[in-house]
């Protein structure tokens, strides 16, 4: 019963989230929640005072670097990599990659290592906590972080230490990713919203628990990705595919109906979406 107060209590929280304009969400606090909810049995309030300890670490080395403090992209660098890296010794888990905990908070707190982007949700945090501009990159494949400053943006990979990659670094990431004639582009490096991060984040436990082919598993991590951005107009038509798999058909038409709200009803993807409903109904009668 303790276990199910604590799911309702953090699915309460991500309703919250929900309601929030996307710059108030607290990304520490929303992937705490998540966290809790795929790992009950995981001490989540220490998570919790961790972060606390992180941005208080934080604003002290702010404080003691002027020079980073005023704008300086290269020292924010250095001092974010001398906090995250040096003083806690967060880095990615090159060993156990697809390992599900790396994907979680909590456990990643616990361990000290994780994913890019659970890593980057940790730098991103005290960044903030700094007063430092700071966001999560539209990078494929490999999350990276955007550093605001002078002379302009910093860019840093939280797997590996915080390592500052300049255009070559870049181009030679991107490649691996996509293969050797993928060619860097500024749209690589546009900004990507606090949902957006969150969303990536959980879509790493909800493709390994496709890959184990455990169907409801992944539902229920998408529902709970929907609490968190019930506007994203692509979830529900996942969650829609999802339930017509699991054959819950009222579930899929439902979903359904919150695509096509979402999206331009002229669109393909609405006409689609229209005609796979009416394909549902017929199995209904």
């Amino acid at each position: 019963m303790a276990d199910l107060t604590a799911e309702a209590e953090a699915r309460a929280a991500l309703d919250a989230a929900g309601k929030l304009p996307d710059a108030e969400l607290d990304l520490g606090a929303v992937a705490l929640q998540f966290a809790r909810i795929d790992a009950p049995e995981a001490d989540w309030r220490a998570a919790e005072r961790h972060l606390s300890d992180l941005a208080r670490a934080m604003v002290e080395a702010a404080i003691a670097t002027p020079d980073a403090d005023r704008g300086d992209a290269g020292r924010r660098l250095a001092v974010l990599a001398e906090v995250l890296h040096g003083r806690f010794g967060y880095a990615g888990d090159q060993e156990g990659y697809d390992a599900p905990a790396n994907a979680n908070l909590i456990h990643v707190i616990e361990r000290r290592r994780g994913l890019p982007v659970a890593l980057g949700i940790l730098w991103l945090h005290a960044a903030e906590a700094a007063g430092w501009g700071a966001h999560g990159l539209d990078f494929p494949g490999h999350f990276l972080i955007g550093l605001e400053g002078t002379p302009g943006q910093g860019v840093l990979d939280p797997f590996n230490g915080g390592a500052p990659l300049q255009a070559p670094e870049l181009r030679g990431l991107l490649k691996r990713m996509q293969g050797p004639q993928a060619e860097l582009r500024p749209d690589l490096l546009a900004p990507v919203g606090k949902r957006d991060v969150l969303l990536r984040l959980q879509n790493n436990l909800k493709l390994r628990r496709l890959q184990a082919g455990d169907i409801p598993s992944a539902m229920r991590c998408v529902q709970d990705m929907l609490r968190v951005a019930p506007a994203a107009a692509m979830l529900w038509r996942e969650a829609a595919l999802m339930h017509q798999r699991l054959d819950e058909i009222g579930a899929a038409l439902q979903c359904l109906d919150r695509f096509l709200a979402l999206v331009p009803p002229g669109s393909e993807a609405a006409q689609r979406a229209r005609l796979l409903a009416v394909e549902l109904r017929q199995r209904l009668h």
